[in-house]
């Protein structure tokens, strides 16, 4: 029932937002880079070839749409500036518009805390969940392309989202401009540092494709290390706590699976998870109705939670971090409890499912089917 019910979440995302039908193509960087997981995974657990199809048909997609400027943008072309013939070999290399409905600020505008949101630009977290994604479609396809356009693509992003503040310490910027020319919001993501260190390193120890992109990301790694070393990471927001329990999957998956030296990350996030857990079930947020509630934010927790037996299968013969899993495990419940919820058809029927359908559905199914999406 959970592969079906994910099957059919992700064949109404296809059409409703042109990857199958009639429909125009529909682009959002976060989703989609969900999605791609989600279609390679449901190939991988159908052997219905149709999916992989729709993975890469949607890569094509958002390289053609978020790596383009907007249709109600004076500017044209690809917003790295190449070539049409050198942004189609190397479609990342000016990064990836989110897919906000309005055009980003304006250089000469005043910046609307309310308005920014719905405005268009460049996120690095954003950029992060695709680089992940088309490292995802590399290992599944064997096709070094993916793995070098996420490489060009972590390059590019560390460049623009990255400064020496005025004592010399490296420093993020949230939100940059579509062509990465200026920041948009200037103060840093929570956990962008981080989402940036474990993507790096994710991509820079790739088993088979390093010697393919011709892209060194020691010093972008070097940066990130440092930000990360004082970095406080613990959180109320349950997509936040997602997010860090997605983190510690990958960081255990890097330790034990590819020998990265990174154990005392793991220790640490281990430890920040468990604080932002207690936290947030002292809350008792899941006790509300479905238009008081966030469908995304949730399944983004939901999604994370999977991951926790991974990580004790894993880190069985560490007995720190084993120890530390066995206080984590008693939070399990939470997946199937948010998962069960929005699995209910008349939950996603009210407004707040609605007005964000596409990200809610996509995550949902992840959240049902996270293997492919957890893997590294």
């Amino acid at each position: 029932m959970t592969n079906e019910l994910a099957r059919e979440l992700m064949d109404e995302f296809a059409e409703r937002t042109g990857l199958s039908g009639h429909a125009s193509p529909r682009r959002y960087l976060w989703t989609d880079a969900f999605a791609v997981c989600n279609f390679v995974g449901l190939s991988r657990a159908t052997g219905d070839d149709r999916y992989l199809k729709f993975a890469l048909q949607l890569i094509d997609q958002v390289h053609h749409v978020l790596g383009r400027h907007r249709p109600d943008d004076p500017r044209q072309g690809w917003i790295s500036g190449l070539s049409d013939d050198e942004g189609e070999r190397h479609p990342t290399r000016g990064g990836l518009r989110i897919g906000k409905k309005l055009n980003e600020r304006a250089p000469d505008q005043l910046p609307d805390a309310r308005l920014e949101w719905e405005q268009d630009g460049q996120y690095f977290h954003y950029l992060t969940k695709w680089m992940h994604a088309l490292y995802r479609a590399s290992q599944e396809t064997e096709d070094a392309r993916y793995y070098r356009w996420a490489a060009e693509l972590a390059s590019v992003a560390h460049q623009a989202f990255t400064f020496s503040d005025s004592l010399g310490r490296n420093q993020m910027v949230w939100k940059m401009s579509i062509d990465l020319s200026r920041p948009l919001v200037n103060s840093m993501g929570h956990h962008d540092p981080l989402d940036g260190l474990i993507t790096f390193l994710e991509l820079q120890t790739a088993e088979g494709f390093v010697t393919q992109a011709d892209i060194d990301l020691t010093s972008a790694i070097m940066d990130m290390t440092e930000m990360c070393a004082q970095g406080r990471w613990a959180t109320e927001d349950p997509l936040g706590i997602g997010g860090l329990l997605d983190d510690a999957v990958r960081v255990a998956q890097m330790v034990v699976v590819h020998g990265v030296e990174v154990r005392d990350l793991l220790i640490r996030l281990l430890r920040e998870i468990e604080s932002s857990l207690r936290a947030f079930a002292g809350m008792s947020p899941l006790r509300y109705s479905a238009d008081q509630r966030l469908a995304f934010r949730e399944l983004g927790l939901s999604i994370g939670v999977h991951g926790l037996d991974w990580i004790a299968g894993l880190v069985s013969r560490d007995a720190d971090a084993a120890a530390l899993i066995r206080d984590l495990l008693a939070y399990r419940s939470l997946a199937e409890q948010i998962e069960e919820f929005w699995s209910q058809p008349l939950h996603r029927e009210n407004h707040s499912w609605m007005d964000h359908c596409d990200i809610n559905t996509v995550m949902l199914a992840t959240s049902l089917a996270p293997d492919s999406y957890l893997k590294i």
